[in-house]
């Protein structure tokens, strides 16, 4: 790890001592001042290409201390650059200077006024917090961009952000009525229509470069919807009402400091319906989508195969691309009207077509499209894709024709990309598998830039047609505005900021569009690494740029069956983010910024409340799989020196427990760990949080169970089920059967072992009596979950070895195995065949594992569950959601007569995550967001709902949790009751 370890550079503002700034900034602002590695390793970096380094991040309270912030920098020379949710995709939210977070406490919503249809917010209101409360007056802020749960109001004003509403209710800056300002000067403006509220320097400025330009300004901007790139100086024109808040908008930070905003709001249709229309390909789509207009839609958004992986994979009508046109109306029958009358209009030119209606049908054809931002950075086959030529905007009746040079221009190049989007307004997003981590192949990024900036001037269009220009394009403009509207932009911008302090290098005087590029700063050659990564070629670094930065991770709303992020949905401290995990890992491997490689305590602290949840690994769009990523860390950060307490007693918990079982010591355990005294002094020594109760332990193993069930003699007979030569234990009978003679292997993990094995017994019961015949290991099998958590990865790689080695005869029959604990069978699906990647019996154990549910819907298809016909409250186990699914369990559930949702998110205890001491608080905060209040909501009302948690982590948390509510269950146990009220057999 030597090679990742390297001096610490001053980062961004020139010959700025840091030091001193941050003791100046500590004096005169109120909120946070951060200038330590980590926190600067946080925001080197956006949802682009690129990335600075800088000084320090200072997250205001207020406008004065906004105020503060800047008379301190500019005393000092720091450049200043103001960021939101840093989910830019041109540069302009990486840091130089000093970053302003309003994230962390400019976040409130001012003022709604109902009766003018405005708000006023901070620049750190969430769009979608703002929606939610203009929602409540029947209102909506029109502009509505992919990542509307995480991006700010102020940086959608910063980048003059779109969406895919546009084509109703048009861009931010066609919803800004008024704004506040702070200049790098630190003048205060109120920038709405006229001169008025301008301090009279810039005003005299503005008025004279207008005035002297006005043929320029009427003849070099380009009318067209998208029209993003440049600054907005035509805005300025008399005859377009002087909106100097307009012209502002889209500045991305370089002309002054935004306070407040206030926006305009539009009535929300009470009722919308979507109609789906299928092309035979990009082109028809591309072609159709200005022909739709007239018809008054919404929406008009289209995609290809190439980014959703055909219609079957997403559940779209058959074709090779689509549009997603949205309809509005007072009722869902007017909706739907309008969307059928949509279906007609374009009917001679689709191949299928689809209205939908209801809510949860929408949202889920809207995932497609609001991930793609993400699903675009991976190509079909694993290669990465990047921006950089993302959101340019050309007329819409001529987007079929451009996609056409376009994707001529990708092949000339030897390119590969997916375009989509707002096919209404002609803007086009797309991620190209630019090779940036080789000089020949930023070369070529740089040329095929230059080439398409010409092709859409050609048509045209604008350069960025969403995201603005920031690094990415600023560099290009002249191409598209012609030298004197430059200069005219730089006088713009030296108007406002003479000094040049306010995010230098966008949009005029800018760097190179292959300048700052954030890949240049990591290791060339694959670090030694003990997991796989199949999936990004066996190189740590490249799993670690899976995280483009589109920020999924920092959404806050409950009440989806999503997992990502808990610990930053409580914190909500960037830290705490997968990405900004993601981001101090590759500040790890660049070592600029983070300079002690693996002993990094930037990292290890903000993995330190990472719950190794995994749902990163489905919720992310790219899949960024951080528990592993922590595993790895880990392993490397502890090699060859003490660990925490809590690493060696529930690291090692399988082996405390078959120890306990060998001595049949349960019954004294369980005495003293209720013992206050004896329990708190174990806790203590074993790092265990002291509110936790510790899980009793069976005095009777499920193995032993099963061992004396099967009969004097047979294996499986000792109190671990240990002894005994036979490959599997049968069903019934002293004599080990032919693995051909069952058909499932049932996996007695530890947990289901020594501290449920009520849950084995109900799950054998069932499989029973669905007429399925059970084998069992002789020996309890290890997942190596606990070894892997803890990122004892050497000792997992044994105890998988060893495991392989007792499944061996289960895999020669090609048995499924059935795993009830999620937690362990979402290891052996993934951690197995990425630890032992070389190992063909790894990946066969991984493909045959199955849950419980599975299970019985694949080899028992015609066995009825009894019906129970009870509502269910509780837990989908968060790897279940991650990696396995849940729409078997979903299935039997219905089947069943079950009825409800279990809530998304995470129950918060996680394995050993939720007993560490240090962890506790969080652990609990997890439960209370989503967990307990379902679970407090079914107990108003009262209507007996049984409580499932197929998850034992998720069961012992409700349990000490919960209160005396009712006792949580695997799905197995449910039905086992139900089958003894029927007079069924006992388990």
């Amino acid at each position: 790890m030597a090679d990742l370890v390297e001096s610490d550079a001053e980062g961004g503002g020139g010959g700025t001592d840091r030091e001193e700034l941050a003791a100046a900034l500590r004096k005169a602002v109120r909120g946070d001042v951060r200038f330590g590695a980590g926190d600067r390793a946080l925001v080197t970096m956006d949802a682009s290409n690129y990335r600075r380094v800088p000084l320090g991040v200072v997250a205001p309270r207020d406008a004065d201390d906004v105020a503060a912030a800047l008379a301190v920098c500019r005393v000092h020379g720091a450049p200043v650059v103001a960021r939101g949710g840093g989910t830019s995709i041109a540069g302009q939210a990486t840091g130089e200077g000093v970053v302003l977070d309003f994230t962390r406490h400019m976040h409130a919503i001012v003022a709604i006024d109902p009766q003018a249809r405005t708000a006023v917010v901070q620049p750190g209101v969430v769009l979608d917090a703002l929606r939610d409360a203009a929602g409540a007056h029947g209102l909506t802020f029109g502009p509505d961009p992919s990542t509307h749960a995480r991006c700010t109001l102020g940086g959608m004003i910063g980048n003059n952000a779109c969406g895919a509403h546009s084509v109703a209710w048009g861009t931010t800056a066609d919803n800004v009525h008024a704004l506040d300002v702070l200049t790098y000067a630190g003048e205060r403006a109120r920038l709405t229509r006229g001169w008025a509220g301008l301090p009279e320097r810039l005003a005299e400025g503005l008025r004279a470069l207008v005035g002297g330009e006005l043929a320029a300004l009427r003849t070099r901007f380009p009318d067209l919807p998208r029209r993003i790139s440049g600054y907005a100086l035509d805005a300025l024109l008399p005859e377009r009402g002087t909106d100097v808040a307009r012209a502002f908008t889209g500045s991305e930070g370089t002309l002054g400091v935004m306070t407040e905003a206030t926006v305009r709001l539009v009535e929300a249709p009470r009722a919308r319906a979507l109609a789906v229309l299928a092309y035979a390909d990009e082109s028809a789509a591309a072609d159709a989508a200005h022909l739709l207009l007239p018809h008054g839609p919404l929406t008009v958004e289209g995609m290809a195969a190439d980014l959703v992986g055909g219609a079957a994979a997403a559940g779209l009508p058959d074709g090779g691309a689509w549009l997603f046109a949205e309809t509005g109306g007072a009722t869902e029958g007017e909706a739907r009207a309008r969307a059928e009358e949509l279906v007609r209009a374009a009917a001679p030119g689709t191949t299928g077509a689809v209205v939908v209606t209801d809510a949860a049908g929408q949202r889920a054809l809207w995932r497609v499209r609001d991930d793609a931002a993400g699903t675009a950075t991976r190509m079909p086959d694993g290669t990465e894709a990047w921006p950089g030529w993302e959101d340019c905007a050309v007329p819409p009746a001529r987007l079929g024709a451009y996609l056409r040079d376009f994707r001529a221009l990708l092949r000339r190049h030897g390119l590969r990309g997916a375009p989509y989007g707002h096919f209404g307004d002609g803007c086009i997003h797309v991620r190209i598998d630019f090779d940036l981590l080789r000089a020949d192949g930023v070369r070529r990024f740089r040329d095929f830039s230059g080439e398409a900036a010409e092709l859409v001037v050609t048509h045209g269009g604008s350069l960025s047609g969403e995201h603005g220009d920031g690094q990415a394009r600023a560099e290009l403009l002249p191409k598209m505005y012609g030298a004197e509207a430059v200069r005219l932009f730089e006088r713009f911008k030296d108007l406002w900021d003479p000094d040049g302090g306010l995010n230098p290098g966008m949009l005029v005087r800018p760097y190179a569009l292959d300048e700052n590029l954030r890949f240049e700063v990591l290791p060339r050659r694959p670090l030694p690494v003990v997991f796989g990564y199949a999936d990004d070629g066996g190189d740590f670094a490249g799993a670690v740029r899976r995280c483009v930065g589109v920020a999924k991770c920092r959404e806050t709303a409950t009440g989806g069956a999503g997992v990502m992020c808990p610990s930053y949905r409580v914190t909500r401290e960037e830290q705490h983010s997968t990405r900004g995990r993601a981001r101090l890992l590759h500040e790890m491997l660049a070592g600029e910024v983070v300079t002690d490689g693996w002993r990094s305590e930037e990292v290890r602290e903000a993995l330190d409340l990472c719950l190794a949840c995994k749902g990163c690994r489905s919720d992310c769009p790219v899949g960024v799989d951080m528990a592993t990523y922590k595993a790895e860390f880990l392993h490397h950060h502890y090699a060859g020196r003490p660990r925490p307490a809590s690493h060696y007693a529930m690291g090692w918990l399988p082996v405390w427990l078959r120890g306990v079982a060998a001595v049949r010591g349960a019954a004294v355990v369980n005495r003293l760990s209720a013992a206050g005294p004896v329990a708190a002094a174990a806790k203590r020594l074993g790092g265990i949080a002291p509110e936790r109760a510790v899980p009793r332990i069976a005095e009777e193993t499920f193995l032993r169970w099963w061992g004396e069930r099967g009969g004097a003699g047979s294996a499986g007979g000792s109190a671990d089920g240990s002894s005994g030569g036979a490959d599997l234990v049968p069903t019934s009978g002293t004599d080990p059967v032919p693995t051909g003679g069952t058909d499932l292997v049932l996996w007695p993990d530890t947990f289901t072992n020594h501290l449920s094995p009520d849950t084995g017994r109900a799950a054998v019961a069932v499989l029973e009596r669905a007429g399925l015949r059970i084998a069992v290991p002789p020996k309890a099998p290890c997942c190596g979950l606990t070894w892997i958590s803890t990122g004892q990865l050497h000792r997992a790689r044994r105890t998988l070895r060893r495991t392989l080695a007792l499944m061996a005869p289960a895999l020669d029959a090609g048995l499924p195995v059935t795993v009830l604990e999620p937690s362990c069978a979402a290891s052996l699906r993934t951690d197995l065949p990425e630890l032992l990647p070389d190992d063909p019996r790894a990946h066969q154990l991984a493909e045959r594992v199955r849950t419980f549910a599975q299970t019985l819907e694949e080899l028992a298809p015609d066995w009825q569950p009894p019906r129970l016909d009870r509502p269910v409250a509780g837990q989908t186990h968060c790897h279940q959601h991650a990696v396995l699914g849940d729409a078997a369990e979903r299935r039997l559930r219905e089947r069943a007569g079950l009825a409800g949702e279990l809530s998304g998110g995470c129950c918060g205890l996680a394995g050993n995550f939720g007993f560490e001491k240090e962890h506790y608080e969080v652990s609990v905060a997890c439960a209370e967001e989503q967990l307990l209040p379902s679970l407090q909501e079914a107990a108003r009302r009262g209507d007996g709902a049984a409580v499932l948690a197929d998850g034992f982590s998720c069961r012992t948390q409700i349990a000490q949790l919960a209160g005396d509510g009712p006792r949580a269950v695997h799905l197995a146990e449910l039905l086992t009751e139900a089958l003894r009220a029927a007079g069924g057999p006992s388990a």
